[in-house]
């Protein structure tokens, strides 16, 4: 996934239109239902490696709103996995491919960004 939205989101959906991959839905299309918030799809995230931040992050009204999270990559297959399971996120599944995991599905991210930040959410700063 590499970034993640949280409840500071004003559900203004300006990262949406940002976003080059689509990651990005509305909390009304969000499948995490249980939060009123727009959504990032953690299989689709590229974290704009080839820009200079996250384009949601810069086009985001709100500090704070949008923060790291672990890269979608086969080192942290568990780690969203169990998120899966437990309802923080919702990987999507492909009727022949199966789940988009990220051991079968890895993304690209940015290696400056630490795993202390990552693993405290620490936000993107625009």
């Amino acid at each position: 996934m590499a970034v993640m939205i949280t409840e500071s989101c004003i559900s203004c959906n300006s990262c949406i239109d940002e976003c080059p991959a689509t990651a990005i839905v509305s909390a009304d299309e969000s499948p995490i239902k249980f939060d009123d918030i727009v959504y990032v799809k953690p299989e689709k995230c590229i974290e704009c490696v080839d820009s200079t931040m996250p384009k949601c992050a810069d086009a985001c009204p709100t500090e704070g709103a949008i923060v790291w999270d672990m890269p979608y990559t086969e080192l942290y297959d568990d780690y969203y996995m169990q998120g899966h399971e437990e309802g923080r996120y919702n990987i999507r599944v492909h009727p022949k491919k199966g789940i988009f995991s990220p051991k079968n599905n890895p993304k690209p991210f940015r290696e400056n960004i630490s795993t202390e930040d990552r693993t405290a959410h620490q936000p993107v700063i625009a």
